[in-house]
């Protein structure tokens, strides 16, 4: 059921946001002209299999750094901070729940190497299709600026938000239901606390 709601709901915004994802693409073709629109990048997927996620490109072409980001660095671009925002770089994801690599809710995918972090139970989270939205993504919305307010940010995303969010998506994979997911996509639109 999960998957046939994926599969109708990804076809359907993809449909909707044509027009959206055009302008973004020309957009970021006319401001940031160095680069491709879409930024593509290997996740962690369902059973631990590596896909490529698309997303629009927020950050300058080129740019080097921690896969952690913070509000306010230089590499991202002031289109690109609008973007973040209104979380309209994600839009590109649709592709990759219509194919099959993400579900709409369901944990973020991770960049390799966090998943191997991931022992005993906590492993069962990578049943999971990741989403684009999630439990932890709707607590974790403004991680970007709590970021910005630590010292080390790497060390605080490892030591305090990855093992929350590790044990906010184990509880996911226990009670996860199609009208959660409903109320999720809601609150993720609203831009509201689940």
């Amino acid at each position: 059921m999960k998957r046939t709601f994926d599969l109708l709901s990804s076809s359907f915004g993809l449909i909707i946001f044509l027009p959206v994802l055009i302008l973004v693409w020309i957009l970021i073709r006319a401001k940031m002209p160095d680069g491709s629109a879409f930024f593509k990048q290997k996740r962690v997927g369902r059973n631990g299999k590596l896909f490529t996620m698309i997303k629009f490109r927020s950050m300058s072409a080129g740019h080097s750094g921690s896969s952690v980001s913070v509000a306010g660095e230089a590499r991202i671009t002031p289109l690109g901070v609008f973007l973040r925002k209104y979380k309209l770089d994600e839009l590109p994801e649709l592709w990759n729940v219509l194919v099959g690599d993400m579900s709409l809710v369901g944990p973020r995918p991770d960049v390799p190497g966090y998943a191997d972090k991931l022992l005993g139970e906590d492993r069962k989270v990578l049943e999971l299709r990741p989403g684009i939205t999630g439990p932890a993504s709707l607590k974790y919305s403004n991680e970007e600026e709590i970021l910005a307010k630590v010292d080390n940010p790497q060390k605080y995303n490892d030591e305090v938000i990855f093992p929350d969010k590790v044990k906010i998506n184990l509880d996911y994979y226990y009670n996860h239901s199609l009208m959660g997911d409903l109320k999720i996509i809601l609150n993720t639109v609203f831009r509201t606390n689940y």
